[in-house]
């Protein structure tokens, strides 16, 4: 007799979402339950419909088999569907793995409700217990839950098979920006209940302390008993008892809403003196529902944390508890290194608790519904949540989203995961999908979700692109990717805004990027109508890989990699490196943190744009600070000031933050007493947590903003010293040397100081087109000609054509003796064809051993012309080694911006001291550009054993264009003259 389960062939029916699932809720399950996590019998089929046969082999649940050393490998595409059939259709060739285990069901679960869940399973999840059909579930990122009361005895023992196949109808409306992999990615539990019981809680915590409970009841038995009732108990912060029983106004069975087979019941309370729910304060209480037979006794529990909050859209704002929030949200993946779409709690709380220590307030769930601890970790840790349904058809949106085939399944999506997410504060947005056209399909699925949950509002990119004050369409936020900011505040000013403008992507960490967010911030904090919006994204989705045998290295990885750098033998893997013919290469790997949680540099920057205590200007009586929270004051905070000087050395003293509440501003003394002369000098407030917090030991730092207390005259006379007046020749002499090509030479030097005017490409200026431009004008490999070796008394002009394919580069150095060394004057004059270069500057090699650098200037973190507004200026000092961030792809890294001078030394102190003339865009790294560009990843890259130096006069700014605008015209590089001089000299 066929399988019914398989007759029904589901992975190619969209008509069929589910078939025996349990209607989803918000009933708590976990405590009571039996994990089925661990070792499955496990076989790989070709395709569902194969017969199983043959040797089992394990895997681990939950996991995704293609992490687990199967033949069947992960492949990256971004809107391509890894195959060619149109929808719904599949392949033929369509893995399905098959997982068994047997089942020993506790004897006291006698006369109880049984009840299996399966996490999540990718993508179509078939479940058969003892050989006998139980159900069908689609959706890959929400659970899924079977009734198994009938199927089991218990005392005894059954085997439980799911069958998950990796490709279906619904493989066309999960087309998203990430790896494909197929597997059970969420924790199996067995749980079982009284048959009477809570079928689903719905809690509505408003600001002003009204709480009111919805339940539904059910008995399993048949009609509901005579007498049954519900309790509420509520619990505050700190265990204060706030509610009880009978505190609770309550409708019980006598309701007219109740009927014979569903019973509907309500609990209100009013809490005096609530503490609320927001990101900053996230104040939780604990609700426990007790639902009691006729005599009094409890038939099941659900407890829930509470967050007592209002979310509204009032004009074009969008507001918490009433008050005007700034958005800085970040996309979030499921994704681990290891295990590929399996992530652990602690991993997720690993997550949430770095994006909080870098200013994130907000997370968007792209593109799907996350794993449910992490919205309760949000609620805890406290971030507003855009939860965001499991729908994405890039590859065929325009056909899926008026096609009534997937109307149900667009609807499915969306209900389940509101009754699943409803009662978490944390979530106060719902979206309806991502980068899915807009039709009939999103509307049905809106519809539903506003008269369910009328509380929060919808938000959709795909309806909101169609006009962003259009009141026709299904979303209550215009929530634009990567608009140009000058449309966002011609917009906001236009005087036709209707509603928030909150972009759900609008930069994009890919590689070195993440140029002119503060520029964004300034203009969005700057222009009421604008609030925020969410960095694309959280990860660089590299998996580690072993380079031996191509194979993704799985859990056994645990321990390679460190800092965001590989082992040896290993790799960060992304599009095409598993063999893959049809992929899309690196545009995995654009996240704000490495494989490995490493935060990269943009993560400083956003650190201080989002940073809770400003310095906004320098008054004669004090200094201005002000505090930029929404909801709480300052007492949370530490202090200390810090006075960097140009001329050497720092000065701490500690600082008292005044008692400022949110908004407000208060004028302080300033803590030190310049020295009359000595020039440029910085003072920074170093701001760290006062105490230990749930994200946070005490000590954390929080913060770092910065005043320059000099003017530009004191600064000019103290940082022109690589300016000196040139020393007579008979002192001079032996110190100059140059060759008859007109090229420095030096005992320090291995490679003399030449033009550059090339980077290794970024992933914004590859896939901006940017590089394209700049090989075609030659810029990688321009041909030096000396022109030109004359002598001026103790000095030596050297003028040389660098030719490219579009034109000839004239470049002038003078070099000077000085007391302890070398001016070096120059000057570049770029044609008019060569309007928009990465760099003009000089680059030279050093000898080996000089290993550690010395700076005053902007730091620690790597910083460029377009984000450097979390690099402090002050005296910094790390290993050479340090100074380069291992992007997935190697590129232009390492760069430190506004540099004032810097010394490069060996362990013996010897080395060499580099002074600029005004502040410039340095790095010192162990690889030239061309070493970087022809590598496809880092271990093919091998050190140097010098330091390759590049001094820039001008550097292009980093943007964001491989998706999203190029940085703004005021980072470019242009034609024409460029002059810059520096001192070289021996320490």
């Amino acid at each position: 007799m066929r399988d019914p389960l398989l007759a029904l062939r589901p992975w190619e029916a969209p008509e069929v979402t589910s078939w025996g699932r349990l209607p989803m809720n918000a009933v708590d399950r976990r405590e009571g339950a039996h994990s089925l996590d661990g070792e499955w019998r496990f076989q790989l089929l070709p395709a569902p419909d194969a017969p199983v046969g043959g040797v089992w082999s394990t895997a681990t649940v939950p996991g995704v088999w293609t992490m687990q050393d199967t033949a069947d490998l992960p492949q990256y595409l971004n809107i391509r569907m890894p195959y060619t059939e149109f929808p719904p259709l599949s392949p033929a060739d369509n893995p399905t793995g098959v997982y068994e285990r047997d089942l020993d069901i506790p004897a006291d679960w006698a006369g109880r409700r049984i009840v299996l869940q399966v996490g999540a399973a990718e993508s179509v999840l078939l479940v058969h217990v003892d050989g006998r059909p139980v159900g069908i579930s689609k959706d890959s990122h929400l659970a899924a839950e079977f009734d198994l009361t009938d199927l089991v005895c218990p005392g005894a023992r059954a085997v439980v098979r799911l069958t998950v196949v990796k490709w279906s109808d619904a493989s066309h409306i999960e087309d998203q920006d990430h790896w494909w992999h197929g597997g059970i990615t969420r924790s199996v539990l067995l749980y079982a209940t009284d048959p009477l019981h809570l079928a689903d809680v719905r809690v509505e915590a408003r600001r002003d302390g009204d709480l009111r409970v919805d339940c539904q009841v059910r008995d399993t038995g048949g009609a509901l008993p005579e007498g049954w009732y519900v309790s509420g108990e509520l619990d505050g912060p700190h265990g204060l008892p706030l509610a009880r029983d009978t505190e609770f106004d309550r409708l019980n069975t006598q309701d007219e809403r109740v009927s014979a087979f569903l019973g509907e019941a309500r609990l209100r309370a009013r809490v005096p003196g609530v503490r609320t729910w927001n990101a900053e304060t996230p104040e939780l209480y604990d609700l426990t529902v007790r639902l009691h037979r006729g005599d009094g006794t409890v038939a099941d529990t659900s407890r829930h944390r509470v967050g007592f909050r209002d979310v509204e859209i009032v004009g074009r704002d969008l507001l918490i508890n009433g008050e005007r929030v700034f958005v800085r949200g970040v996309n979030r993946h499921d994704f681990h290194p290891l295990t590929g779409r399996t992530v652990a709690y602690d991993d997720m709380r690993a997550d949430l608790v770095l994006l909080k220590r870098f200013g994130f307030n907000a997370i968007r769930t792209a593109h799907y519904p996350n794993d449910p601890a992490l919205y309760d970790l949000a609620d805890e840790i406290g971030f507003y949540v855009v939860d965001e349904a499991d729908i994405e058809s890039h590859d065929h949106a325009h056909e899926i989203a008026d096609d009534p085939r997937y109307l149900n399944a667009f609807v499915d999506r969306m209900s389940r995961m509101v009754l699943r997410d409803k009662n978490h504060p944390s979530v106060i947005i719902w979206s309806l999908g991502n980068e899915s056209d807009y039709g009939a399909n999103h509307d049905a699925a809106a519809g539903w979700a506003r008269r369910h949950d009328p509380t929060r509002p919808l938000q959709y990119e795909g309806a909101a692109k169609r006009g962003w004050a259009d009141p026709d369409v299904a979303s209550d936020i215009a929530c634009p990717m990567y608009a140009p900011l000058e449309d966002c505040v011609a917009h906001a000013l236009s005087g036709r805004q209707t509603k928030p403008l909150i972009q759900c992507e609008y930069s994009h960490a890919m590689g070195n990027s993440n140029g002119t967010l503060a520029d964004h911030w300034a203009a969005i904090e700057a222009t009421p109508g604008l609030q925020g919006g969410f960095i694309w994204e959280f990860w660089d989705h590299g998996i580690l890989q072993s380079v031996t045998d191509g194979r993704p290295a799985g859990r056994g990885g645990a321990g390679l990699y460190d800092s965001g750098v590989a082992a040896p033998g290993y790799r960060w893997a992304y599009g095409g490196d598993f063999g893959e013919q049809d992929h899309d290469g690196a545009f995995i790997a654009d996240g704000v943190v490495l494989p490995d949680r490493t935060p990269k540099p943009v993560m400083y920057e956003h650190r201080e744009l989002a940073a809770p205590v400003r310095l906004d200007c320098f008054r004669h009586e004090g200094l201005v600070l002000s505090n930029h929270q929404h909801f709480r004051g300052l007492d949370w905070l530490a202090a200390e000031w810090e006075l960097a000087l140009a001329d050497g050395g720092t000065l701490t003293a500690p600082a008292v933050l005044p008692d400022l509440r949110p908004g407000e501003t208060a004028v302080v003394p300033l803590p030190f007493e310049l020295p009359p002369d000595g020039g440029e000098a910085w003072l920074t407030l170093r701001v760290t947590t006062a105490e230990d917090l749930p994200w946070a030991p005490r000590g954390t730092e929080v913060c770092t903003p910065q005043l320059r207390l000099r003017d530009a005259e004191a600064v000019t006379r103290a940082v022109a010293d690589p300016l000196p007046e040139p020393v007579a020749e008979t002192a001079a002499k032996g110190t100059l040397e140059v060759d008859a090509d007109g090229l420095l030479v030096h005992p320090l030097l291995s490679a003399a100081p030449t033009l550059s005017l090339w980077r290794a490409p970024t992933d914004n200026d590859e896939l901006g087109g940017m590089a394209l431009r700049w090989r075609t004008w030659g810029l990688d490999a321009l041909v030096r000609k000396p022109v030109s070796v004359r002598r001026d008394g103790g000095s030596v002009t050297v003028v040389a054509e660098y030719a490219g394919a579009a034109g000839v580069v004239r470049h002038r150095q003078t070099f000077t003796p000085v007391e302890g060394g070398l001016r070096i004057d120059e000057e570049a004059e770029l044609p008019d064809a060569f309007d928009d270069v990465a760099r003009v500057g000089s680059v030279f090699e050093t000898v080996g051993g000089l290993d550690l650098l010395e700076w005053f200037g902007q730091g620690p973190w790597e910083s460029y012309p377009d984000r450097s507004a979390g690099a402090p200026v002050g005296h910094h000092c790390l290993p050479v080694d340090a100074l380069f961030t291992p992007y997935l792809r190697p590129q232009e890294s390492g760069g430190r911006h506004g540099v004032r001078r810097f010394t490069l030394s060996a362990s013996d102190a010897t080395g060499l001291t580099v002074s600029l003339d005004e502040p410039r865009q340095v790095s010192v790294t162990r690889h030239r550009a061309e070493d970087l560009t022809a590598a496809a990843h880092h271990d093919e890259l091998v050190p140097r054993a010098g330091c390759v130096v590049h001094l820039d006069a001008a550097h292009r700014g980093l943007g964001t264009a491989s998706c999203g605008p190029d940085t703004f015209p005021s980072y470019l590089v242009a034609p024409g003259r460029h002059r810059w001089s520096w001192t070289l000299r021996v320490l």
